[in-house]
């Protein structure tokens, strides 16, 4: 199967179950996760980012549907925590030196490191987490033991533009990314593309600062994918500029939106990225406007599931609004802030993209 691709990148919910031991770096071989009483011998095994996973959202999401498919089957589980770039590779190794059936890579900075060991090691499968695994971009993965978990977030960001444009005071949305790579804008791409069609639509004139889908280079960026002093400056400099919805996209730097929100003051929202935060990280509970969603956990654990019964497919899964692959999450606390007719728009809009009235554009299918 080929589809089209460039290089990508992200960063993924609850807590970590206390049954599984996970290792940082390559210190040490990887340690046995529980597979609740294993009756399998199949082995799947994750290496994480650098984001690692208890980011409350990017990793932790591909790290629960590897824990829960692996009870699902009736095996045990081998998880490694990276800390940097140059844990990749080795994390790979180790995992492959520990027999592993199954590796789920969680990433696009993983994908170089991916391909080299696939195609070093044509026995063991392998997964990757928002990725293509196609570095010489000539539209198909690079090697036939690797199945890309890919999701066209831009539909669901749609949604979340629309209803953040019907919903925003000053007409100011505002968005800022950890890296600029497509698999992180293209939740700016859909957002953009869902603010635009409610101008259209009720003739209104919110405009997006932090991301230009024509110029993506000058795209507000923070460099990384950490919750830091940085990543709120970055915040802060979006909000100066009258935004009241905040939409950081990068793992766990929404953290530092809602801590911007908080010292700026006034009437602002926040949202999330890949998990519902408002369930994640309720420590800004009374900001979360919504969450643009990514089931990663179920398509991670969908994969775990059918290789450890012998049905291993290394044709991409992409995630839409059709198949529940991505969506937005509930308005929480300001469900009774929005306008009456709202989720009723959100409704007929979903149907129309799921039908292909109204076309979402994306690295996906640009």
């Amino acid at each position: 199967m080929t589809f089209t691709s460039r290089k990508t990148a992200l960063a993924g919910l609850a807590a970590i179950g206390a049954s599984a031991l996970l290792l940082a770096g390559c210190a040490a071989a990887p340690e046995e996760g529980d597979g609740g009483g294993a009756t399998s011998d199949y082995l799947p095994c994750m290496v994480s980012d650098s984001g690692g996973f208890d980011d409350k959202s990017f990793n932790q999401l591909g790290y629960e549907g590897l824990e829960s498919a692996a009870e699902e089957a009736g095996t045990e589980f081998k998880a490694v925590e990276s800390e940097s770039d140059a844990d990749y590779a080795p994390n790979i190794q180790s995992l492959i030196d520990a027999k592993c059936d199954l590796i789920v890579t969680v990433g696009f900075a993983l994908s170089a490191a991916t391909v080299e060991a696939a195609l070093a090691n044509p026995d063991v499968n392998f997964a990757i987490v928002d990725d293509a695994a196609d570095n010489d971009f000539d539209g198909t993965t690079d090697a036939p033991n690797i199945k890309p978990i890919l999701f066209d977030t831009a539909q669901a960001a749609f949604l979340a533009g629309y209803a953040a444009a019907d919903y925003t005071k000053t007409g100011v949305l505002g968005t800022f990314a950890g890296i600029a790579f497509p698999t992180v804008t293209i939740f700016m791409d859909g957002f953009h593309q869902g603010m635009t069609y409610h101008n259209e639509q009720k003739g209104t004139d919110v405009k997006l600062v932090g991301y230009d889908p024509a110029n993506v280079d000058a795209t507000l960026a923070t460099g990384g994918f950490t919750a830091d002093d940085n990543a709120k400056a970055v915040a802060k400099s979006v909000l100066d500029q009258g935004a009241d919805v905040l939409l950081p996209v990068g793992g766990p730097i929404f953290q530092s939106g809602g801590a911007a929100i908080e010292e700026n003051g006034g009437d602002i929202v926040l949202l999330g990225c890949d998990a519902d935060v408002f369930e994640t990280f309720p420590t800004y509970d009374d900001l979360y406007f919504t969450s643009i969603l990514k089931d990663m956990k179920a398509a991670v654990g969908d994969v775990v599931v059918a290789a450890a019964g012998g049905d291993f497919d290394a044709s991409p899964y992409v995630g839409t609004l059709e198949n529940g692959g991505v969506g937005i999450a509930p308005f929480h606390n300001y469900e009774d802030k929005v306008a009456a007719s709202l989720a009723g728009e959100l409704d007929d809009i979903k149907a129309s993209i799921i039908s292909g009235d109204i076309t979402v554009t994306s690295y996906l299918n640009s």
